[in-house]
């Protein structure tokens, strides 16, 4: 499916003039991610702008950055522009239920990609990882790397996304089996590399013997990394990751990460698009349900050569 997407980003960027008539006859969708400096983000956002393109619209990605009240003025925008379908990586789990509700009571088809809203039947679909098996798989990975004794750390997303929470719940279901294995600290990094670091540095301070990271998405383990390295405890402690990010690949292959669970954003990015398409035309996604689960796939030393293009391994 991807390699299809591909290809549509090299003819959209060769004839973005031959295109702009027959795009501005289909409308605009207006695609709103989280934080483009985010590689995974950043994907999502290009995939979904270059389906739109290949499928004859115009498109721009535009970014709330976590804000709600960004959100809101960018659909708003979203609006004003008469855009035909809206697809919305959503700030907030309850906070972008109006946004949503905004959209909707306007008339544009909303379709949500990576984060769901705590509330159904406003979104035509919700098109999400499925982050309990994909985090269960990244557990079982992990206690395989750190062995079933010994102290470790876990980094947490942000608390207003819902996949922060389901992922380390699904890291809790497995690593909850060994009792040998003692969590001895948690701490919010809010998905950023940044504060994976400072708080990686916290943690170490408190726990200088643990031999264990646990993270949830490549960002904050990478963090966790810069910080281990800078302590010098990088080769006791196996750090595992979330996303199947290129920086988080990087690592895998140089060993300093155990392994990252991927995502496959740019799947279900180009099927949001699809979908919307699809509603426009003919008044339906072609899909029964909301919620639409993808399933991820653990990335380690074993397989990391076979990814050849951001989020993408080659089955």
């Amino acid at each position: 499916m991807f390699k299809l997407t591909r290809r549509a980003m090299l003819a959209a960027a060769a004839s973005l003039p031959l295109m702009a008539a027959a795009a501005q006859a289909e409308g605009l969708i207006t695609i709103i991610v989280n934080d483009p400096a985010n590689p995974y983000w950043f994907t999502e956002g290009e995939v979904a702008k270059a389906t739109a393109e290949e499928l004859g619209y115009t498109a721009n990605v535009a970014a709330h950055r976590g804000d709600t009240n960004t959100e809101s003025t960018l659909v708003d925008t979203a609006i004003t522009n008469k855009s035909v379908a809206l697809i919305l990586d959503p700030a907030n789990a309850d906070g972008s239920v109006g946004a949503v509700q905004k959209a909707v009571d306007a008339g544009i088809p909303v379709f949500l990609v990576n984060a769901e809203i705590n509330q159904e039947g406003l979104a035509k679909a919700q098109l999400v990882s499925n982050n309990a098996q994909g985090a269960a798989l990244g557990a079982q990975a992990w206690v395989e790397a750190v062995g079933d004794t010994g102290t470790f750390v876990e980094l947490f997303g942000a608390p207003s996304d819902n996949n922060a929470q389901t992922r380390s719940n699904g890291f809790e279901t497995v690593l909850s089996q060994y009792p040998d294995l003692q969590k001895v600290g948690q701490e919010v990094a809010n998905w950023d590399r940044t504060q994976g670091y400072q708080k990686m540095q916290s943690l170490l301070q408190a726990n200088p013997d643990i031999n264990g990271v646990i993270s949830g998405n490549d960002e904050m383990a990478l963090g966790a990394i810069a910080a281990l390295k800078e302590a010098g405890k990088l080769e006791q402690v196996k750090v595992g990751g979330f996303d199947g990010s290129p920086d988080a690949v990087e690592a895998v292959k140089a060993g300093e990460m155990q392994y990252t669970v991927l995502q496959p954003v740019a799947v279900f990015a180009e099927e949001a698009v699809r979908q919307a398409d699809n509603f426009i035309k003919n008044g339906s996604t072609g899909v029964e349900q909301e919620k639409q689960l993808f399933d991820c796939v653990l990335i380690n030393a074993d397989n990391v050569a076979q990814m050849t293009a951001p989020f993408v391994l080659e089955q």
